[in-house]
């Protein structure tokens, strides 16, 4: 579905060793064809599936002393 005209593009922002934050709101398709809907500002999805809220990122990717 192409974007109208009038809509600005996403903003993806990567982060070596963190999440992908995603301008939002956003709709997320998981593997099993199920989708998550965040309807927040900016959103940050977990690219290290560690997060005990994938795809949300709850900053497990941190490294722990």
């Amino acid at each position: 579905m192409p974007n109208s005209p009038a809509e600005r593009p996403r903003r993806l922002s990567v982060q070596r060793k963190g999440p992908l934050l995603v301008e939002g709101p956003v709709e997320v398709e998981l593997e099993d064809g199920s989708t998550v809907v965040s309807e927040r500002f900016r959103v940050a999805l977990c690219t290290c599936r560690r997060s005990r809220r994938y795809p949300w990122c709850d900053t497990s990717h941190r490294d722990r002393a």
